[in-house]
């Protein structure tokens, strides 16, 4: 009966099988499967590959039935050896990984791209193999039919021993794509190799040695290899990485500030002067003006800057990337989040919608549109709840998604079912600033004070005191019936605000909070002014701010600002 057996294994098989009863050196296996020049960690690849073909074999080193280690020399196959053609024709049919029994005939309609792992000699490349995997995740998810998990999901297994198929099981894939990448100099190896999921075998697999320059067509390689192999059909010439910049140089300053994006917080300066630095390099790379306007609107939304300085800035950006390719969701979704952020709600509308006709499970563009659009602005609550809740369909296990799934929970005052999921969004991303604040604000919510307060008082320090979760504690403090640890939070947040930028909305929820009805009043009114955008996220129709809605000033304020 055939066997299955993955290609590296098969090599080291059919070298013993030809000197059958004779010691196959490791030199001689080394030269067989990794010609000269090519950088790998043999040994331990060496021996993975016999491991491997001993448990397809069923097989032991300590007891062998087939495979005798030869100490510090190499191997020899011991089993008699029966010549035949039959045999020949059934391990030449073994092409790839899959044998005669089972070719890859049938279509298959998902896959997960996992991060490659970066074999580069420097930790700091780790960014440009993350890269690699994000650019054919996003070429993949071009192909019609195909269901791509997405990046969040995917990447949340990066560094984690978990098998193939429980990976498949979680993400509702059927086949996996994993490699890894070493960079040299100007020289580059990936590797690569598509995995089918219910049973392990390799459906395909290949090493690329390339110059750096060659990235992009390497990349868009890959992805067409792997369509051809799930069998969807392309046509001639199509391109799927579009790589949206020629300049390599412009292009890794671009895959690392996204990454440092990611991160938010403390790494979003950082991801700004990479972003203007590819821009500056490529003044018509689409995306890397998106990321930059992104860039700007979180910098304001986290308080690092005063939103009447950066906002421009980021309309600046957001229109250019649009005016350069009109086909980008992330170029949509940038202008709509800015318009949102800008307070020109229509236009802002419009360019969501715009962005989800391009890619409708774009997750950022489904969750930026339903909590901070849908419902922070037109407060209808439900129906951005349903686009929070698509997010996740999209990208099931996203910290950033989920996260955003219980803010929208708590704007639509269900906080009793967003416990469950702001819970898991913290379980899924530990150093998410947004996933700890709607945690404590959803138990706030829940009249449970006492727990609100400790998680709120352990992200302080994690956060390095932000003030989102300062003016939440001033809240929940006062709520509790402590006021006096109310009133000391607040008057850190007026001693932090004397010395750096605070977000006015967040000094007005302090000052409402310990009952300075007037101070709370002018800080709104200041927020008014420079277009907060704190006071559209937790002003209009945020729960959390009961506080100063009862107050008529505060009411006009919010009127004021249209809708």
């Amino acid at each position: 009966m055939p066997v299955r057996i993955q290609e590296q294994p098969f090599q080291v098989l059919v070298m013993l099988l030809e000197r059958a009863a004779e010691v196959v050196t490791r030199e001689e296996l080394r030269q067989k499967l990794w010609p000269e020049g090519t950088f790998v960690e043999f040994e331990d690849s060496l021996n993975t590959a016999v491991r491997k073909l001993r448990a397809v074999l069923g097989d032991s080193g300590e007891n062998p039935r087939f495979i005798e280690t030869i100490a510090k020399r190499g191997w020899r196959f011991i089993a008699p050896v029966k010549r035949d053609t039959e045999s020949v024709r059934s391990a030449a049919a073994m092409d790839g990984g899959v044998s005669a029994e089972k070719s890859p005939s049938a279509t298959y309609s998902s896959i997960a791209v996992l991060p490659f792992t970066n074999l580069s000699s420097d930790p700091s490349d780790e960014y440009f193999s993350d890269g690699i995997s994000e650019e054919i995740i996003n070429a993949l998810a071009k192909l019609e039919g195909l269901r791509v998990a997405a990046r969040t999901s995917s990447f949340s297994f990066k560094g984690r021993a978990v098998e193939i198929g429980e990976i498949a099981r979680k993400l509702g894939v059927s086949t996996v794509l994993e490699g890894s990448v070493r960079k040299a100099g100007n020289r580059i190896r990936i590797t690569a190799q598509l995995v089918n999921a219910a049973d392990g075998f390799q459906l395909w697999s290949e090493r690329y040695d390339r110059e750096l320059e060659d990235i992009f067509a390497v990349q868009d390689e890959i992805a067409h290899s792997i369509a051809d192999r799930l069998k969807f059909t392309l046509e001639d010439d199509q391109q799927l990485v579009k790589a949206g910049t020629d300049n390599l140089e412009a292009y890794q300053l671009y895959v690392k500030g996204r990454a440092l994006l990611y991160r938010r917080g403390r790494s979003l300066p950082c991801a700004l002067e990479l972003l203007k630095r590819a821009v500056a390099l490529d003044a018509e790379y689409a995306l890397a003006w998106a990321l930059l306007a992104d860039t700007y609107c979180n910098l304001a939304w986290y308080g690092f800057v005063r939103p009447d300085e950066s906002l421009p800035h980021a309309k600046g950006a957001a229109i250019r990337a649009v005016a350069l390719d009109t086909s980008s969701a992330e170029a949509h979704t940038a202008l709509a989040h800015t318009y949102n952020f800008c307070w020109e709600w229509a236009t802002a509308e419009r360019q969501f919608l715009r962005a989800l006709e391009l890619n409708p499970r774009y997750v950022q563009a489904l969750d930026w549109y339903g909590v901070w659009q849908v419902q922070a602005v037109g407060g209808r609550f439900e129906e951005g709840l349903r686009h929070a809740q698509h997010a996740v369909e999209c990208d099931p296990l996203s910290g950033y998604a989920i996260a955003s799934l219980a803010w929208a929970y708590a704007f639509a005052g269900r906080s009793t079912e967003g416990l469950a999921v702001a819970q898991h969004a913290v379980e899924l991303d530990a150093e998410s600033i947004l996933a700890h604040l709607i945690l404590a604000y959803t138990l706030y919510f829940q009249g449970r004070f006492e727990g609100s307060v400790a998680v709120g008082e352990a992200a302080l320090g994690m956060s390095g005191r932000h003030p989102l979760f300062m003016a939440f504690l001033a809240l929940a403090y006062a709520d509790w019936g402590k006021p006096a640890e109310a009133r000391a939070v607040h008057t850190e947040l007026l001693a932090r605000a004397a010395r750096e930028y605070v977000s006015p909305t967040l000094l007005a929820t302090s000052a409402a909070a310990v009952g300075e009805r007037d101070e709370a009043i002018r800080y709104t009114r200041e927020a008014y002014a420079i277009r907060d955008p704190q006071l559209t996220n937790l002003g209009k129709h945020w729960p959390g701010t009961r506080h100063l809605r009862d107050d008529s000033r505060f009411v006009e304020i919010l009127a004021s600002m249209g809708s």
